[in-house]
C-alpha cells in the first residue's frame, strides 16, 4: 500500500487563469508542467493523487480580507484545465486556508495509511504554508518541491519554503 500521496491546493481558474480574480501571476504558468510530471508519476505509481480546492459561500467571510473568489459552482472554483482530476482521484473542498481545517482530508489520508504528503499548487506562504503546519502537527512527513508551489509575493514565498524547512520540518527539494 502507498504511504504518500500527493495533494494539490488551489490550482483553480480563479487563481491560475489570467482572468482569475485572484490570479497568482505569470509565474504560475511554470509550475503547472511540474505538477503535471507529479501527477503522472504519482499516478503511474498508484499512489493518492488529492486535489483540495478552496470552494467558498457567497458570503463567506475570508471575503472581508480577500476578493470574492473559487465561489461554489462557479467557473472560478474550477480545477485549471491542465490540471484535470481522473475518476481515481480525490478531490475535497475547502473554506479555509489549511486543507485540513474542516475537511475529510485527515481521515482519508488515515484511511489510505498515508504518512507523508507531497504538496503542490498556491498560495505558497498561505494555503500550502497553513496546511504544511498542520500534517505536521498531525505528526505526518511533508515534502514541497519548490518548481510546484508559487504565491503572487515573491519574497513571502521564500519566506513560506524557510519557513516550512526550518520551523516545521518539511523537506524542501
Amino acid at each position: 500500500m502507498a504511504r504518500d500521496a500527493l495533494i494539490i491546493i488551489d490550482m483553480l481558474n480563479d487563481f491560475v487563469s489570467e482572468d482569475g480574480v485572484l490570479f497568482v501571476g505569470g509565474t504560475v504558468k511554470n509550475i503547472v508542467p511540474e505538477i503535471q510530471k507529479k501527477i503522472a508519476k504519482y499516478r503511474e505509481d498508484k499512489r493518492p493523487v488529492l486535489y483540495l480546492c478552496d470552494n467558498h459561500d457567497e458570503d463567506d467571510k475570508e471575503f472581508e480580507m480577500f476578493p470574492k473568489h473559487a465561489v461554489a459552482g462557479t467557473k472560478g472554483a474550477e480545477i485549471n484545465k491542465d490540471l484535470r482530476p481522473q475518476p481515481e482521484d480525490v478531490i475535497i473542498p475547502k473554506t479555509r486556508f489549511s486543507c485540513f481545517f474542516n475537511t475529510e482530508l485527515a481521515d482519508i489520508l488515515e484511511e489510505k495509511g498515508i504518512d507523508t504528503v507531497e504538496l503542490a499548487g498556491v498560495c505558497t506562504h498561505i494555503c500550502v504554508l497553513y496546511t504544511c503546519a498542520d500534517a505536521r502537527n498531525l505528526g505526518m512527513n511533508v515534502i514541497v518541491d519548490r518548481r510546484c508551489v508559487d504565491t503572487f509575493d515573491r519574497a513571502a514565498h521564500e519566506f513560506a519554503l524557510k519557513e516550512m524547512d526550518r520551523t516545521l520540518g518539511a523537506k524542501i527539494i
